[in-house]
């Protein structure tokens, strides 16, 4: 095979397409009756999650780039207009099959197990009365139309509005008005009901019977509902902001006028009379909007299924999900005697993230702890360890937190934290000019008779209590020399004016983390020519760098056996005779989200373990700060290589990548119905 000529698109899966690939194997879960009833509803709002953000970040960079007349092909082989018509295809699809999904199949079996959300027309007398108070004390009050004219400019609507056009008639005179649901009161309504009934009407239905009290004296000639995603990436240029908190504030401000992207609308339409009534009604909200109306998307369903986390949250069904699930817990009295005991790792959420929280509280409060490092990259909220840093420096310790105000979506939180946390007398980074700090790593300065000693904690995952339960990370404590001292260099460089030294055993990017990487994959290529035993077993969210890509093609061509564990974005195209015949590619979509990165080059039999916040994608390894750690102790590695291997002989919730990029379940002898999270839920708990 000629490499040279090929096109991109036969060596590549455009990122984007692989991504959609990813959220309709989330949609595939929603499917799976093996599932347990809440657990398959839990996947059908995540899928419409993952949709909306998948829209206002990758959607809206493209509408940017048609927009500005880019007329040149991607990394990948596309022009966007290309990409966007093939985006817009797959995406319609998508939204086709879940709300095929949600009306059919998931609807029967909720109602079949007595949870019904219902319309205004199947409420009992009871309902009715329970809900009409409602609007009359709640709704009611707190809904504002807003009328549409000369005098009163279109209103100004944030993302994820959901809201009603309505096309008003008195005598000849047609008006245009805007109803935004209010979002400071819950979308689901949980109605009183009888036995074991569980029953819920949604916000906008309650509304939408009740609309003509907002228009006393009106004739609702037509109406829609609809709802509008903006585009979500900031604009302007913060590497020379002068005040990088002030840059931010101010972009997010401005992201309510962000333009639309998404525009989805109630599909039904009325006949006759009204369906003419109901697309001037639409014309008059694109033009609002400044949306084209030939890129309307219609919903046949309840819209924004989001609101079905409330529905899984008030319904408190255990017998409909999956059953609980206690963390392990590691043994200790005190958390710094048991790093200086060795080196030990958690994987979460199978172990308990509480020795990560015990480490930073226990920095606070004891005497002999001096200073206290820290990146924070996503939190949650009333998060412990925001309140033991915050204490920490009330006791006069030095706290010095680098805050990534730039984590997407979590923008205004994480601002949040950073007034929090200077006005206890922390020392605030707010990130790095040009790049994000992804890394994951707690430094803890103690004093201790035998002198200075520095305590390390590296991870995978963010610092979040929350996420902590729900998706798979490594985290690691140790308290060696060389960590320590690799650890303050990296905080040198993050919070002040150093360049990065040669550190013994932590490598980060954007420095040098591709180079070392690409040397690792080299080094099996040797191996293989010479003792014909190169071997690369990776696992990551995401694989997207070309550069990689081709260095992993290479080594494939000489034989090194590649086995990929990639969740996410997979933009290699495995099993291809002359390009990737030695490479297989796995996805794992289950109850916990696969986030962990864990790396293993054979190295000549005595194989190389690694773990990092890293993964294969160009972002991450040139435009992040990064972190990739080798674990050295053997019982660590061996134990790591057993995680790895357990999650390869995963089937059931396994679908591998295959040379024509569909994903496909294999099933087949007494691996068939392994569960890698299931089995490793149960070895932890041993």
């Amino acid at each position: 095979m000629d490499l040279a000529s090929l096109d991109p698109k036969q060596k590549f899966i455009h990122r984007d397409l692989t991504w959609l690939a990813f959220n309709e194997r989330v949609l595939e879960e929603a499917a799976d009756p093996t599932n347990p009833l809440l657990e398959r509803v839990k996947f059908l709002a995540i899928f419409a999650n993952n949709l909306d953000e998948f829209l206002a970040v990758r959607l809206a960079g493209l509408k940017r780039l048609i927009d500005s007349e880019y007329n040149r092909k991607d990394q990948f082989g596309y022009y966007p207009q290309e990409l966007f018509a093939e985006v817009q295809a797959r995406v319609g699809s998508a939204v086709r099959a879940l709300y095929g999904l949600y009306k059919g199949e998931i609807k029967r079996e909720l109602e079949r197990n007595r949870i019904f959300l219902k319309s205004a027309d199947d409420l009992n007398a009871e309902q009715k009365k329970y809900v009409k108070r409602y609007f009359d004390t709640t709704l009611f009050t707190i809904a504002t139309p807003m009328g549409v004219d000369p005098a009163h400019p279109f209103p100004l609507l944030p993302s994820k509005t959901l809201a009603f056009a309505v096309h008003l008639k008195r005598g000849d005179a047609l008006h245009f008005a805007i109803l935004p649901i209010p979002k400071i009161v819950p979308r689901l309504l949980r109605l009183p009901a009888e036995g074991d009934e569980i029953s819920f009407i949604l916000v906008d239905e309650i509304i939408r019977a009740n609309l003509g009290r907002f228009f006393k004296g009106y004739e609702i000639a037509a109406l829609s509902l609809f709802r509008l995603l903006r585009d979500s990436e900031f604009s302007g240029d913060e590497e020379y902001a002068p005040d990088l908190l002030t840059a931010i504030e101010s972009e997010l401000k401005k992201r309510p006028r962000a333009k639309v992207v998404y525009l989805e609308v109630h599909a039904p339409a009325p006949p006759g009379e009204a369906e003419a009534s109901r697309a001037a009604l639409l014309k008059l909200l694109c033009e609002g909007l400044g949306f084209p109306e030939s890129e309307i998307a219609s919903t046949e369903g309840d819209t924004d299924l989001t609101f079905l986390f409330g529905l899984i949250a008030q319904a408190n069904r255990p017998d409909l999900c999956y059953p609980s699930h206690l963390p392990a817990r590691i043994q200790y009295e005190n958390i710094f005697d048991r790093i200086r005991e060795g080196d030990f790792l958690l994987h979460l959420p199978y172990q308990s993230f509480q020795p990560t929280v015990d480490l930073i509280q226990a920095a606070a409060r004891d005497d002999n702890v001096l200073a206290v490092k820290m990146t924070l990259y996503r939190t949650n909220e009333d998060s412990a360890i925001i309140r033991a840093l915050a204490e920490a420096a009330k006791r006069k310790k030095q706290v010095t937190v680098l805050v990534e105000i730039k984590a997407r979506f979590e923008e205004e939180k994480n601002i949040g934290w950073v007034k929090e946390l200077e006005e206890a007398g922390c020392h605030v980074v707010y990130g790095m000019p040009g790049m994000k700090v992804h890394s994951k790593i707690a430094l803890v300065v103690r004093s201790e008779q035998s002198g200075i000693r520095r305590y390390v904690h590296l991870s995978t995952g963010n610092y979040n209590e929350k996420t902590a339960c729900i998706y798979t990370d490594i985290g690691y404590f140790t308290a060696n020399d060389d960590v320590g001292r690799d650890a303050s260099d990296i905080f040198n460089v993050l919070t002040g004016y150093s360049l990065p030294s040669t550190r013994k055993r932590i490598v980060s990017a954007p420095y040098d983390l591709r180079a070392y990487f690409v040397e690792l994959i080299e080094r099996e290529i040797a191996f293989q020519k010479s003792h014909q035993n190169g071997a690369v077993f990776a696992k990551m969210n995401s694989l997207e760098d070309t550069e990689i890509i081709e260095k992993l093609y290479e080594a494939s061509r000489e034989g090194v056996r590649i086995r990929l564990i990639v969740r996410g974005i997979c933009c290699l195209v495995p099993g291809v005779a002359g390009l990737s015949e030695n490479i297989q590619v796995k996805s794992i979509v289950g109850r916990f989200l696969e986030h962990s990165r864990i790396y293993v080059f054979n190295n000549n039999t005595n194989y190389r373990v690694f773990f990092s916040s890293a993964d294969w994608m160009r972002r991450n390894l040139d435009r992040r700060v990064e972190l990739l750690f080798e674990v050295h102790r053997q019982e660590l590695r061996e134990h790591l290589m057993f995680v790895m291997e357990s999650y390869w002989r995963d089937m059931a919730k396994s679908r591998f990548l295959m040379p024509d990029r569909s994903y496909v379940r294999q099933k087949h002898g007494d691996e068939a119905e392994f569960n890698a999270q299931e089995f490793l839920v149960n070895h932890y708990r041993q």
